[in-house]
């Protein structure tokens, strides 16, 4: 029993070791093959004949993606023939799979190249620095990075400007919008001013017309004959009435008869006295 557990562990051990060397088998193939790939790529480029240097490198990668002169390679190629944004892509992806510092400085400093292209110049900045840290004696990227740092100054003190520029226009838009604010208000306030200058006018000119309603055709106040006629009835029933011309007062009337009846009165007695003296006087009776 204990044999037989042996050589089953045996089997299974040697299985295992065979499936190893086969997948490494398979990696160095698969090495070998992106490699060649690479060559003809490279030799296709040398010839200016970038469409089969790309579709060579493609291959390569297609072999093996971690291929990192694979990459590498494509992504130069992108950049001599102005397809910035996909050799951005595979120089970044060669970065990732580089397992050298020579590799990464060359990526990175082509990066550095591509990002200047784009006018990209403070990313471009942080790319030379990550090539100088894995090649600090490569001249010319510390080259690249002083044009870098100068290119990103000056886009920065532009981009002030323009931030300036635009705070400035938002301000004089600001101000021609008060003044269009105020314009209108002035407007408003002549306009209402207008209309209340109508309206004192036409109250004026009603005025003026009840003014001259007052007046007679000579310009002179006409009597309120209404105001009259009731400071007449106050004074009738204040004052005792005033004889009319051509009549006589009840009083004037009661004096006069009164008067008419002394008068009559007097010529009344006179008669009297006048027959008393003709007559004779009787002392006695006559029997």
């Amino acid at each position: 029993m204990k044999k037989l557990l042996f050589y089953i562990f045996a089997l299974i051990s040697i299985s295992g070791f065979s499936q190893e060397k086969d997948q490494e088998k398979q990696e160095l193939m698969a090495l070998k093959k992106a490699n060649n790939f690479v060559y003809e790529g490279n030799e296709k480029a040398v010839n200016n004949d970038f469409v089969s240097a790309e579709m060579a490198y493609r291959k390569a990668l297609s072999q093996q993606a971690t291929s990192v002169a694979g990459a590498y390679n494509l992504g130069t190629s992108y950049y001599q023939e102005g397809s910035y944004n996909e050799a951005l892509y595979r120089l970044q992806q060669a970065t990732k799979n580089a397992t050298s510092k020579e590799e990464k400085h060359k990526a990175f400093h082509n990066i550095g190249n591509i990002l200047m292209k784009e006018n990209k110049c403070q990313e471009a900045v942080d790319a030379y620095k990550n090539a100088l840290r894995n090649n600090p004696s490569d001249n010319e990227t510390r080259y690249n990075l002083a044009l870098a740092k100068k290119c990103a100054e000056d886009q920065k003190d532009e981009q002030q400007d323009d931030n300036k520029d635009d705070q400035n226009k938002d301000q004089n838009q600001d101000q021609e919008q008060d003044q269009n604010q105020d314009g209108q208000k002035d407007d408003q306030d002549k306009q209402d001013e207008g209309e209340n200058k109508d309206d004192n006018q036409d109250q004026g000119d009603q005025d003026k017309k009840d003014g001259d309603d007052q007046k007679d055709d000579q310009g002179k106040p006409k009597e309120d004959k209404k105001g009259q006629g009731k400071g007449d009835d106050q004074k009738k029933d204040q004052q005792p009435p005033q004889p009319q011309p051509g009549q006589l007062s009840p009083q004037q009337v009661k004096n006069l008869l009164e008067a008419m009846n002394n008068q009559e009165q007097k010529v009344q007695e006179k008669i009297n006295a006048e027959k008393q003296k003709g007559v004779k006087v009787q002392t006695e009776k006559d029997w």
